[in-house]
């Protein structure tokens, strides 16, 4: 029924410089696919529909992985809600308008499990989208990614268009965001740590009580999911994308503690929001189309932390040569 996207194929990774966009053109680029089209921000303000409309017409890309969005942890969420909205609200829908108009063959929408109620049964299963009030430290974020997924539906059912939706869980990786003042969980802790280790700190501050539970992937196997999707899967209703593992926050700290800085001691900050309580996904649905992730957590955790030291490294010898 399916058919593989072909290696000459106009693929458009919307979002390719981020975290996920540029895992994704990674995992097109080892598949052998060379006509990879990308925009940068200063090239296409995917904000602008008349704008996105012109680029979609003279690029005329095939197959679309729609990637791209303005994304952050808690602290991004809470202080900058109306970026969080606004910006995600229409970027993903001048990019699915565009697809529409130019009558892309397949498109693939990447949303977030931050979608689901804030006391979702666990594991969350796809079909617990919109059964109760979302967690107040993500609403913006989490009501701008379900108007995402219905948008996609709402093509599917009133044109016919092949539009798909994806929700990834939590997420880290090569190109993560280390920035304490924005960045999730896993790539904040890893900065701490080495921060920490650099200075000669013995002790490292973690938001909340560390009771949490989370499940975290690879964006390796994220950008390998997209692909296995794109050519596997057409339905209507969106799919979970996630390891089915979760442990708490405070067991994450001391996997990054004892890669990173193992003599660190943890201290919990109990006056942070702690967010949900629990958040993994259902993922049988995928695991049944016959895709499993490949990356174990240490394994993750590891190379994400060595190519955050080679790209400190770089940005230590840049700065050194523009002091020369």
């Amino acid at each position: 029924m399916f058919q593989p996207m072909p290696k000459d194929a106009r693929v458009y990774v919307a979002g390719h410089a981020g975290l996920v966009g540029s895992a994704v053109v990674r995992r097109l680029r080892a598949a052998g696919y060379t006509d990879i089209l990308t925009a940068t921000r200063r090239e296409l303000d995917l904000r602008d529909q008349g704008a996105v409309n012109v680029w979609f017409e003279n690029n005329r890309p095939d197959y679309v992985f729609l990637v791209a969005g303005t994304v952050g942890g808690i602290l991004a969420n809470s202080t900058r809600p109306a970026e969080f909205i606004y910006d995600n609200l229409m970027i993903h829908g001048t990019v699915v308008e565009a697809s529409h108009r130019t009558s892309v063959t397949k498109l693939l929408y990447l949303g977030s499990s931050c979608i689901y109620p804030r006391h979702a049964t666990q594991p969350i299963t796809e079909e617990q989208l919109l059964t109760g009030p979302l967690e107040p430290t993500n609403e913006w974020y989490a009501v701008a990614k379900i108007a995402g997924i219905k948008l996609c539906q709402a093509y599917r059912r009133q044109y016919g268009s092949d539009f798909i939706s994806a929700m990834p869980t939590n997420l880290y990786g090569p190109n993560d965001n280390f920035d304490l003042a924005s960045s999730h969980v896993l790539p904040a802790l890893i900065r701490k740590f080495h921060d920490a280790k650099q200075s000669g700190g013995d002790a490292v501050e973690i938001w909340g009580t560390g009771s949490p539970m989370r499940e975290f992937l690879h964006v390796d196997d994220l950008a390998d999911a997209c692909v296995f999707l794109m050519e596997n899967y057409s339905d209507d209703s969106h799919i979970n994308v996630g390891t089915g593992v979760d442990l708490s926050i405070r067991e994450l700290a001391e996997k990054v503690r004892d890669i990173v800085h193992p003599s660190a001691r943890l201290v919990f900050d109990t006056s942070k929001p702690d967010g949900t309580p629990r958040k993994v996904l259902d993922v049988s649905r995928l695991n049944d189309l016959g895709w499993s992730p490949s990356y174990d957590l240490d394994r993750g955790i590891r190379t994400t932390y060595q190519w955050f030291i080679e790209q400190q490294a770089k940005q230590s010898s840049l700065r050194g040569m523009s002091e020369a």
